[in-house]
């Protein structure tokens, strides 16, 4: 039987391995969950004297330090001054030196949202007239390279300690209490225990560099650990560490005392290990509620105890069910999971799944807010892909359940012990009766032969005697006969078809399970689907005020702004292009573009190039290769508009090798 198990197990590592590193390394810095909705100077603007301070508007709280907001000038010194300042709501600023010349200026941001995730980002504004500059933040990797990768990992394993524990202690006190004193169980559940301990430490140390640097060299920097106690992240996660000492000792008692008790001192102590347990583990989910999602944006009240329950659902059916499949796979023959705490479990999964999508629709709502985000934002598509997959857990778990019920009544396994126990008295028979026709055999030898031999033979007679006598005979005997009796019982709980189609079809499940926590693992890395269609909204807001803005100055010869959304249909192919032309009159004029993400951010992509077209005239395109600038950030001189008119601006945009649109607005030029 152990050859047909281990290459099912290692298959779900392997599976649990290349989910994860796949997963969790598309969780980029991109995955922030504070958006930049607003900006003043905003993203390209040329404004026509320096301003005293730079304001920034995200759609919820953040948290910042020091070098949160920089403003660089064209050569890239810092201009800004003293620390940032809330102004308002979610509205920060950073006051800026006197006398500021003119140039192109770059602002850079890095903040930590509400909900404990880092946000990074920068855009450029001119004074006068835009410049080239040397400014460049690169593209900022708050939350992402390697320390993101293992902060994300951290995660992962934290979710799976937590489900483990939780699970495996539910499943052991609720359904199946003989399982308190299987060693498999109790290595299961203090495994849980230990994962969680560890990834709480694991993130605790990482955290600084994760929000800040970035850097591996940061991760056991005492100062950034300082800084990380002081923030609610880092009080959630000490909290959780002085809950999980509570959870030591509930262990303890569960696997200690309380398996020594009679069945009827069980149930006194049961009570009290329930209402113990569900504290504790309502405490740890909320250690998670209390610094991530459920704790920012709408309705954190009732968002909070909402998430606190999801997670205990979860916990319930997916620990139960990790419990569930090490009792089918190793619990010892002498002490096999009963058909009665199969079907406990199963109410209680079933119980589980109900609070699960009920708290879940709760959840979608209020990240998503409407039905085009499940489509339209990346936090929607994961949401689809989770709701598959638990779609997919039902449908196996569905025929888990009638398993189950096969398992009623008189099972196989009774009719097969008894079958068994036939078969080894016939086998005791038969070594009876070979012996005995020996012994007859033996009989027909001579006399004169036995009386030579005699001497000898009863010499070792004697010797025999008292080696099997010894206690190390004994106790060898007593291993291969325990050895004989285990085999022998595994074979007959084998022999089981419902019992052996139950093992296959909860292996099933937690397979899915596996590829389901990881896919939650990055949802909560993710930019909600409310957030960032608030974004776009803003941009779009931006952009319609920046068009009037242009449309106005046209009329006086000033310098025309165009807005273009775009989506080349590819990764991360999203955003706004942004085309700056000035003084937009006939003639050289002097042209910026400008490229960002739905969220504000801007970001590089191969290749953009403009064509302008005059229809009436039949008169181009006219093309413009841009040069690169900076992040976002491409621009031209001596662009020549040879009559006035209404052009057409179109702008081709590649964000891969096969991933291109073009784009075009007409505009009054000249």
């Amino acid at each position: 039987m152990k050859r047909t198990i281990t290459p099912r197990l290692r298959t779900l590592v392997l599976l649990f391995l290349a989910v994860t590193g796949a997963l969790l390394a598309g969780a980029g810095p991109a995955s922030a969950h504070a958006a930049l909705t607003g900006s003043d100077p905003s993203q390209g603007v040329v404004v026509p004297k320096a301003p005293d301070q730079v304001s920034l508007t995200f759609s919820e709280n953040v948290s910042m330090n020091d070098n949160s907001l920089r403003v660089l000038d064209p050569q890239g010194k810092r201009v800004d001054k003293g620390k940032p300042t809330n102004l308002s709501g979610t509205t920060y600023a950073v006051q800026l030196k006197s006398g500021l010349g003119k140039g192109t200026y770059t602002v850079a941001y890095q903040v930590v949202s509400a909900d404990s995730h880092p946000v990074a980002g920068a855009y450029t504004f001119s004074v006068g007239a835009p410049s080239r500059t040397v400014a460049s933040v690169g593209d900022q990797d708050a939350g992402g390279g390697v320390v993101g990768w293992l902060y994300g990992f951290g995660r992962y394993m934290s979710y799976a300690g937590y489900i483990v524990l939780v699970g495996g202690a539910a499943f052991v006190l609720a359904c199946w209490q003989r399982g308190s004193g299987v060693r498999a169980m109790q290595r299961l559940v203090v495994g849980g225990w230990l994962t969680l301990t560890a990834a709480t430490l694991w993130l605790l140390l990482l955290r600084g560099s994760y929000t800040t640097s970035g850097s591996v060299g940061d991760i056991f920097d005492l100062n950034l650990l300082g800084q990380v106690l002081q923030t609610k992240p880092g009080a959630a996660l000490v909290s959780r560490l002085l809950l999980l000492a509570a959870a030591a000792l509930f262990i303890a008692v569960l696997f200690g005392a309380y398996d020594k008790r009679e069945e009827e001192e069980k149930r006194d102590l049961t009570f009290g290990l329930a209402i113990g347990g569900t504290v504790v583990a309502a405490g740890l989910a909320a250690s998670w509620a209390m610094a991530e999602h459920a704790s920012t944006g709408l309705q954190p009240g009732i968002a909070m105890p909402v998430d606190v329950l999801h997670l205990l659902a979860v916990a319930t059916w997916l620990g139960g069910l990790t419990a569930l499949l090490v009792a089918l796979y190793r619990a010892p023959a002498d002490t096999p999971v009963d058909a009665a705490a199969v079907h406990r479990f199963s109410r209680v999964a079933f119980g589980s799944v109900l609070a699960l999508v009920a708290t879940g629709i709760y959840q979608s709502w209020r990240q998503l807010g409407s039905w085009s985000a499940f489509t339209d934002t990346t936090y929607g598509q994961l949401l689809l892909v989770k709701i598959a997959l638990v779609a997919l857990l039902v449908g196996i778990a569905s025929i888990s359940r009638r398993w189950t019920g096969r398992l009623a009544g008189p099972t196989v396994t009774e009719e097969a012990e008894q079958s068994a126990e036939v078969e080894e008295k016939e086998k005791v028979k038969a070594s009876a009766a070979t012996k005995e026709a020996a012994v007859k055999s033996g009989a027909k030898v001579s006399a004169k032969v036995a009386g030579n031999v005699s001497g000898k033979s009863g010499s070792a007679g004697r010797s025999s005697s008292a080696d099997d006598d010894s206690p190390e005979r004994a106790a060898q005997l007593a291993r291969q006969q325990a050895a004989v009796d285990s085999a022998r019982q595994k074979r007959v709980r084998d022999a089981d078809p419902s019992r052996f189609g139950l093992r296959r079809s909860v292996l099933a499940e937690a397979g899915v399970a596996v590829v389901l926590l990881a896919v939650t693992t990055v949802l909560t890395q993710t930019e909600p689907g409310r957030t960032e269609q608030e974004a776009k909204a803003a941009t779009a807001a931006s952009s319609s005020s920046s068009s009037a803005s242009s449309s106005a100055s046209d009329s006086s010869g000033g310098a025309l702004t165009l807005d273009m959304s775009f989506d080349t249909g590819g990764t991360d192919g999203k955003g706004v292009v942004r085309v700056d032309l000035d003084p937009a009159t006939v003639g050289s004029n002097e042209m910026h573009v400008y490229v960002q993400r739905p969220n504000g951010r801007a970001f590089d992509i191969p290749e953009v190039k403009v064509a302008f077209t005059l229809a009436a005239k039949n008169l181009g395109p006219l093309p413009v290769a841009p040069d690169h600038v900076t992040t976002g950030h491409w621009a031209a001189n001596g662009v020549q508009i040879p009559m006035a008119g209404d052009w057409k601006v179109s702008v081709t945009v590649r964000t891969s090798d096969i991933d291109q649109v073009t784009v075009s607005k007409n505009a009054q030029i000249g």
